[in-house]
């Protein structure tokens, strides 16, 4: 089972939007303690779950604010795990299963965690390609 190491310690930012990360964290790929992980680093910048209007109100307020979609956002900005490039396809498989590790404990995580992966393969796109933007700031 795969595994989030460390808390998510986060503080808004004054354009309403988008929040500072000010520890890192990790995240272990595939295995609790496997050897691909991914290092969320201070100062990284997100706006949590970007859920079209459309669909927010299916899904329940924690399903936005919580780690997974902190991890997506910085994958889709780097395009990198272990200075390896990855393809959309698999940083969305990732925030999937990211998902479901850290929902575990809710009784709708499978069906939740599946609609906001096929949110992002079928408007993710846009992100993806997305350049320019900052991520960091100190």
């Amino acid at each position: 089972m795969s595994s989030f190491t460390t808390p998510l310690i986060v503080s808004p930012q004054s354009n309403g939007r988008d929040w500072k990360l000010y520890r890192a964290f990790s995240y272990h790929i595939g295995t609790k303690y496997g050897k691909n992980k991914i290092t969320v680093p201070p100062g990284f910048l997100t706006d949590f779950a970007s859920i079209p209007k459309f669909l927010f109100w299916l899904l329940p307020w924690w399903a936005k604010f919580n780690k997974a979609p902190v991890l997506h956002d910085y994958l889709y900005q780097t395009k990198r795990i272990m200075h390896r490039p990855i393809t959309r396809k698999q940083v969305d498989d990732v925030f999937l299963e990211a998902m479901l590790i850290e929902w575990r404990h809710h009784r709708s995580r499978y069906f939740l965690a599946r609609l906001e992966w096929l949110a992002v393969r079928i408007f993710g796109l846009w992100a993806w390609h997305k350049r320019g933007e900052a991520y960091y700031r100190k």
